[in-house]
């Protein structure tokens, strides 16, 4: 009774000792993938993306494999997972059914990291939903808003979503500057005036070619783009060198030219209504 005892004792410190270790070389392997992300990120300029989808495989490998030999060294739970091993084929047609969308997001992740419509750190429009992604996991991607919150998307869906990439390729940004004028303001004064303004701003930048630069290529057109019911539209192109910059440069934009318009005596039109009332005579006779 006594051995029997000491037997099971043994075989539980066994067990508890394996998962601790199990945790305990998932803690170092995280801690060490995230400094080498950190530094990859910051002193090598490279992309995280990889490394951090990598970080997450490994430590489920690490819990998956940590947590079997665990198991194995129990007599009764080897004798347990004996006994479902035995039923795998109704198993394993149960676990299809019931990790189908785990699995989808799995596949769909490793595809994500592959291909690579997104990375790390960039910034996307998943439908109406505007953001940086911050991590991609087995199961998730994770953006975080200019709110600060996180916003939460299974792998599967957003492989399926029509996605807004501001830092796909090409980091700069065109940012347009659309402001109506009424027909009464002078539309070559307001013009200029939207263009001074963006050639002065300094988060402004020339993103023409030589080509373009010798050919004359006007930098900072200003354009009527529409003649509307109650004012005449103009539009500016400003180019700023990735997506912070560009909404930074467009809100200081649109404040700089409200202000020299109002100075200059260029009206912006705001909608009017007209109502015209009726009296009907009412005939007591």
């Amino acid at each position: 009774m006594k051995e029997k005892l000491l037997d099971n004792l043994e075989h539980i410190l066994t067990f508890a000792g394996i998962i601790l270790l199990t945790f305990l070389v998932s803690f170092l392997v995280n801690k060490f993938f995230k400094r080498q992300i950190r530094k990859s990120t910051e002193l090598m300029k490279t992309d995280p993306t990889n490394y951090q989808f990598l970080r997450h495989l490994v430590i489920a490998l690490i819990y998956i494999v940590g947590t079997s030999i665990a198991i194995y060294t129990m007599p009764k739970l080897r004798l347990l997972a004996t006994s479902l091993l035995a039923g795998a084929g109704v198993l394993a047609v149960a676990v299809g059914f019931a990790s189908q969308h785990a699995l989808s997001n799995i596949i769909s992740g490793i595809f994500i990291v592959i291909f690579k419509p997104f990375r790390i750190n960039d910034r996307l429009n998943v439908g109406g939903r505007i953001g940086m992604v911050e991590d991609i996991s087995l199961r998730h991607t994770v953006i975080r808003d200019f709110e600060n919150r996180r916003i939460i998307i299974p792998n599967s869906i957003i492989s399926q979503e029509i996605i807004t990439n501001s830092d796909y390729g090409d980091d700069k940004i065109c940012k347009w500057i659309d402001i109506g004028i009424s027909y009464d303001s002078d539309i070559e004064l307001a013009k200029s005036i939207i263009k001074s303004e963006i050639l002065n701003h300094p988060l402004h930048i020339d993103n023409r070619t030589d080509i373009q630069k010798n050919e004359g290529e006007e930098l900072a057109p200003v354009k009527v783009i529409q003649l509307a019911d109650s004012s005449v539209n103009l539009r500016g192109w400003a180019w700023a060198k990735d997506s912070a910059d560009s909404f930074k440069m467009g809100c200081d934009l649109l404040e700089s030219i409200k202000l020299r318009f109002d100075r200059e005596g260029i009206e912006i039109p705001f909608p009017h209504r007209t109502i015209v009332h009726k009296e009907k005579a009412i005939n007591n006779g």
